[in-house]
């Protein structure tokens, strides 16, 4: 694997119509300044057949950020120069035998002061990926845990949404302070059902009215 080096900003790729006319898009788009990363590097790893090498790095990055908080509290920490950071990277992406791809993301996302947010480009990347194979990521977060029955009822009624050919991959979380309904959220779109949301909307419609 090469060593993380300055080479080419995947950034950059965004910065004129010419180059962005060239970019290979997604099936499905990520949004904010997390889901530009994760597009461009959807579109070079693409050219470079690597999207599955692409994403083990993230999921493993990712995952030791989780379990190593060492490691995350030296890449997060503002105080700390971008080169000892770049350094850090340089030597666990190395062990883990990363694509140079992935090594100029978290290169160009670290001398751009947004290694922070490699997490979330990490997730972005998976829906894109998730979308690749077919697969539609949803995430449903309930006040509560759904017993069996409700549960297969509302993957049935999700997959109602979804086109010919693709699955869903649902995730249920739990959140009380939902107090009742359900957050939804598939692939790109997003979904407030819950109680606590509406007591919110309520409640500023009667300050308002004060």
């Amino acid at each position: 694997m090469a060593t993380v080096k300055s080479g080419v900003n995947i950034m950059r790729m965004f910065s004129t119509s010419t180059s962005a006319s060239q970019l290979v898009k997604p099936k499905v788009q990520v949004f904010g300044t997390e889901g530009r990363y994760a597009m461009a590097l959807y579109s070079a790893a693409s050219k470079k057949k690597a999207l599955n090498d692409v994403e083990r790095d993230l999921n493993t990055l990712s995952g030791l950020l989780k379990t190593d908080s060492i490691l995350r509290e030296f890449l997060f920490n503002p105080l700390l120069s971008k080169d000892l950071k770049k350094s850090a990277l340089d030597s666990v992406l190395k062990k883990k035998q990363a694509s140079p791809l992935t090594a100029n993301l978290l290169n160009t996302m670290t001398d751009n002061g947004r290694i922070q947010s490699i997490e979330s480009v990490a997730s972005s990347f998976s829906v894109i990926m998730a979308a690749e194979r077919g697969e539609i990521i949803c995430e449903v977060t309930t006040a509560k845990e759904l017993d069996a029955p409700t549960k297969k009822e509302l993957e049935t009624v999700l997959k109602s949404f979804v086109k010919k050919g693709e699955n869903i991959q649902l995730t249920l979380k739990v959140d009380p302070s939902l107090i009742g309904g359900m957050v939804v959220a598939i692939g790109d779109k997003y979904v407030d059902m819950s109680i606590s949301s509406k007591i919110n909307k309520y409640t500023e419609l009667i300050q308002a009215a004060v």
